[in-house]
Protein backbone atom coordinates (compact mmCIF):
# COMPACT_ATOMS: atom_id res chain seq x y z
CA UNK A 1 0.00 0.00 0.00
CA UNK A 2 3.06 2.29 0.78
CA UNK A 3 4.33 1.88 -2.52
CA UNK A 4 0.93 2.77 -4.20
CA UNK A 5 1.00 5.57 -2.40
CA UNK A 6 4.80 6.32 -3.01
CA UNK A 7 4.33 6.19 -6.59
CA UNK A 8 0.76 8.47 -6.55
CA UNK A 9 2.57 11.12 -4.66
CA UNK A 10 5.64 11.08 -7.21
CA UNK A 11 3.69 11.72 -9.87
CA UNK A 12 1.72 14.38 -8.64
CA UNK A 13 5.06 16.20 -7.81
CA UNK A 14 6.24 15.76 -11.17
CA UNK A 15 2.99 17.04 -12.65
CA UNK A 16 3.46 19.84 -10.26
CA UNK A 17 6.85 21.18 -11.40
CA UNK A 18 6.25 20.32 -15.16
CA UNK A 19 4.89 24.08 -16.12
CA UNK A 20 8.33 25.48 -14.39
CA UNK A 21 10.13 23.43 -16.87
CA UNK A 22 8.48 25.68 -19.59
CA UNK A 23 9.65 29.02 -17.82
CA UNK A 24 12.63 30.67 -19.38
CA UNK A 25 14.72 33.95 -19.42
CA UNK A 26 13.45 36.83 -21.29
CA UNK A 27 17.08 37.12 -23.20
CA UNK A 28 16.85 33.23 -23.88
CA UNK A 29 14.17 33.60 -25.88
CA UNK A 30 13.64 37.27 -26.55
CA UNK A 31 15.91 40.58 -28.13
CA UNK A 32 15.36 43.77 -26.58
CA UNK A 33 17.34 45.45 -29.43
CA UNK A 34 14.02 43.84 -31.86
CA UNK A 35 10.91 45.97 -31.14
CA UNK A 36 7.88 45.29 -32.98
CA UNK A 37 4.69 46.37 -33.38
CA UNK A 38 1.71 44.90 -34.57
CA UNK A 39 -1.82 45.18 -35.08
CA UNK A 40 -4.69 42.36 -35.53
CA UNK A 41 -7.27 40.50 -34.19
CA UNK A 42 -7.36 37.91 -31.44
CA UNK A 43 -7.45 34.58 -31.93
CA UNK A 44 -6.66 32.73 -28.27
CA UNK A 45 -5.54 34.12 -25.15
CA UNK A 46 -3.79 31.71 -22.83
CA UNK A 47 -4.45 33.07 -19.26
CA UNK A 48 -2.14 30.47 -17.30
CA UNK A 49 1.42 30.59 -15.88
CA UNK A 50 4.30 31.23 -15.44
CA UNK A 51 3.22 33.49 -18.13
CA UNK A 52 0.27 34.42 -20.19
CA UNK A 53 0.48 34.00 -24.41
CA UNK A 54 -2.04 36.49 -26.58
CA UNK A 55 -2.13 35.03 -30.41
CA UNK A 56 -3.13 37.67 -32.98
CA UNK A 57 -3.67 37.42 -36.84
CA UNK A 58 -1.85 40.05 -38.82
CA UNK A 59 -2.08 40.78 -42.14
CA UNK A 60 0.84 42.32 -44.13
CA UNK A 61 0.78 44.64 -47.01
CA UNK A 62 0.43 41.99 -49.41
CA UNK A 63 -2.81 40.36 -47.66
CA UNK A 64 -0.89 37.59 -46.12
CA UNK A 65 -2.00 36.58 -42.77
CA UNK A 66 0.71 35.48 -39.98
CA UNK A 67 -0.50 34.46 -36.12
CA UNK A 68 1.73 35.80 -34.24
CA UNK A 69 2.10 34.70 -30.63
CA UNK A 70 2.90 36.83 -27.64
CA UNK A 71 4.11 36.63 -24.12
CA UNK A 72 2.95 38.36 -21.00
CA UNK A 73 3.34 38.19 -17.76
CA UNK A 74 1.59 35.71 -15.53
CA UNK A 75 -1.94 36.22 -14.41
CA UNK A 76 -1.15 37.74 -10.84
CA UNK A 77 0.78 40.51 -11.96
CA UNK A 78 -1.35 41.07 -14.78
CA UNK A 79 -4.47 41.36 -12.69
CA UNK A 80 -2.36 43.92 -10.62
CA UNK A 81 -1.72 45.70 -13.52
CA UNK A 82 -5.29 46.22 -14.33
CA UNK A 83 -5.97 43.33 -16.60
CA UNK A 84 -8.94 40.81 -16.02
CA UNK A 85 -9.38 37.38 -17.73
CA UNK A 86 -11.92 39.55 -20.21
CA UNK A 87 -9.93 42.31 -20.86
CA UNK A 88 -8.76 40.55 -24.16
CA UNK A 89 -11.05 38.52 -26.06
CA UNK A 90 -11.08 36.43 -28.88
CA UNK A 91 -12.26 38.74 -32.30
CA UNK A 92 -10.84 41.81 -30.66
CA UNK A 93 -8.99 43.75 -32.83
CA UNK A 94 -4.82 44.84 -30.78
CA UNK A 95 -1.78 46.95 -31.59
CA UNK A 96 0.81 45.00 -29.71
CA UNK A 97 4.16 46.14 -29.14
CA UNK A 98 7.01 44.47 -27.44
CA UNK A 99 10.29 42.90 -28.41
CA UNK A 100 10.66 40.35 -30.91
CA UNK A 101 12.01 36.39 -30.85
CA UNK A 102 15.78 36.26 -31.30
CA UNK A 103 15.10 33.52 -33.85
CA UNK A 104 13.03 36.01 -35.98
CA UNK A 105 9.77 33.62 -35.85
CA UNK A 106 6.01 35.66 -35.48
CA UNK A 107 6.56 35.56 -31.49
CA UNK A 108 7.68 38.23 -29.13
CA UNK A 109 7.24 39.24 -25.67
CA UNK A 110 4.24 42.08 -25.28
CA UNK A 111 4.82 45.47 -23.28
CA UNK A 112 1.65 47.03 -24.28
CA UNK A 113 -1.60 46.08 -25.96
CA UNK A 114 -3.83 48.43 -27.11
CA UNK A 115 -7.56 47.31 -27.43
CA UNK A 116 -9.21 49.43 -30.95
CA UNK A 117 -12.66 49.36 -29.35
CA UNK A 118 -11.87 51.53 -26.66
CA UNK A 119 -8.41 52.95 -27.15
CA UNK A 120 -7.58 51.46 -23.24
CA UNK A 121 -3.55 50.48 -23.12
CA UNK A 122 -2.83 47.59 -20.70
CA UNK A 123 0.45 47.08 -19.68
CA UNK A 124 2.23 43.15 -19.55
CA UNK A 125 5.03 43.79 -17.69
CA UNK A 126 8.40 44.30 -17.94
CA UNK A 127 11.28 41.67 -18.45
CA UNK A 128 14.99 41.84 -17.33
CA UNK A 129 16.87 43.08 -20.68
CA UNK A 130 14.79 45.56 -21.57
Amino acid sequence: MRTIAAVIAGAGLFLAVAPARAHHSFTAVFDGNRPVKVTGTVTKVEWTNPHAWFYIDVRDETGTVTNWGFEGDGPTRLLRAGWTRNSMKVGDVVTIEGSGAKDGSAHGHATTVTLASTGQRLFTGVREGQ
